[in-house]
């Protein structure tokens, strides 16, 4: 069997038996069994279901970690193939089923032809959804039990042509952090307000002034950011004024100080609104995500391995950033690296959205990935 099929096979198993973010029991024991076949040196258990894999070639006392995520959605699968999830409510939706796979078969290769001289450390990563694994594995030593002199990291990407690479030096995904606003009032009877004081008027101010801090609390050139208010629930009926109104959001940033001024600038705000109004106020802000934020030098590696398998022409090496989070960015603050996204297709070939039910991994670029990890190792850790 080629290695492609294997990978294609290793891939659809994935995809059938898909398992949530720390519950990745299965697929992490599916995945050290694979490395001790390959002769690799395995760690299980980093972080709870992380999977570590070590393998050493040659004299050198250079290395490099390679990442890949192993967790599923809680989605129910919409697809009827035959490798369709068959657990009700699970699926592989973010394709990290095919990720999975990719890091394997380049473990697979790489411990065959043993082209490198130093290090690689295969990182097999739980529960990157809620944003909890990066953290986790790096909590139980992954970056003190072991020396890496850089990480990298790959995602698919639907609607860019398959096996197309993007990537850029500084933040290439944004930091995603939620807030919870609670105004606490007295309430009262709809037709006697003056009687109480009234949560919803004050809800509504502040969520008026928070539209400001994007536009007159961030630079328009370099200090691109998003805030929505998501939700304004309050305890109230129709001839009730309620007690209390709660509002929560979601904010995207791509550098650390935009991410504090937007922070204060939300409790500064409500501060002053509830004070105003004589009302009380709590406030939670919660940073799941941090800014992915890639090093120039590690970036050039991971475009020049790119380019040497599927050509320059098909590199972007300088895209645009995107507003959606990763929490690799928790791993690229402990060690210098790269994250880069490669194309899943587009129309019916790898075009459907991530997150959504009809989703699947494209096979077709599964040895794409494979090429570009060998090619990042074998260049940075080149026997010349």
């Amino acid at each position: 069997m080629t290695i492609e099929q294997k990978v294609i096979d290793w891939r659809r198993h994935l995809h059938k038996h898909p398992e949530f973010g720390t519950e990745e029991y299965k697929t992490s024991e599916f995945v050290a069994n694979k490395l001790e076949e390959f002769g690799l040196d395995v760690h299980r258990g980093i972080g709870g279901t992380g999977v570590v894999g070590i393998l050493r070639c040659g004299n050198s006392n250079r290395s490099i970690g390679l990442r890949a995520d192993m967790d599923a959605l809680r989605i129910c699968e919409a697809n009827t193939f035959s490798h369709a999830s068959i657990h009700d409510g699970a699926m592989h939706a973010c394709g990290h089923d095919g990720h999975t796979a990719m890091l394997l078969g380049a473990a697979h290769e790489l411990s065959k032809n043993r082209n490198f001289d130093g290090t690689v450390y295969f990182i097999f990563q739980p529960d990157e959804e809620r944003g909890t694994g990066a953290k986790a594995m790096i909590k139980d030593g992954l970056f003190t039990r072991w020396n890496m002199d850089a990480i990298y990291a790959m995602h698919n990407l639907p609607g860019i042509p398959e096996g197309q690479f993007l990537t850029r030096p500084s933040s290439l995904m944004a930091s995603e952090s939620s807030f919870e606003i609670d105004v606490i009032a007295t309430g009262g009877h709809a037709a006697m307000p003056h009687m109480g004081t009234d949560p919803i008027v004050v809800g509504a101010q502040i969520v008026t002034a928070m539209q400001t801090i994007i536009s007159r609390n961030l630079s328009a050139i370099n200090e691109t950011a998003v805030l929505s208010v998501t939700e304004f629930a309050t305890n109230g009926t129709v001839n009730v004024i309620p007690s209390q109104v709660k509002i929560t959001g979601d904010t995207r940033s791509f550098t650390d100080e935009a991410l504090g001024k937007i922070e204060k600038a939300i409790e500064r705000i409500v501060a002053g609104q509830c004070m105003s109004a004589g009302v009380d106020y709590k406030y939670h802000f919660n940073n799941s995500f941090l800014s992915t934020i890639n090093t120039p030098e590690e970036t050039a590696r991971a475009i020049k391995a790119a380019e040497k398998v599927v050509g320059a022409e098909n590199v972007n090496g300088s895209c645009e950033p995107f507003t959606i989070s990763e929490d690799f960015s928790f791993m690229l603050r402990e060690v210098k690296g790269c994250y880069i996204l490669v194309g899943n297709g587009q129309g019916e070939c790898g075009g459907t959205a991530l997150h959504n039910p009809l989703y699947d991994f494209n096979d077709n670029i599964l040895m794409k990935g494979v090429n570009y990890w060998q090619a990042l190792v074998e260049g940075q850790l080149n026997k010349g």
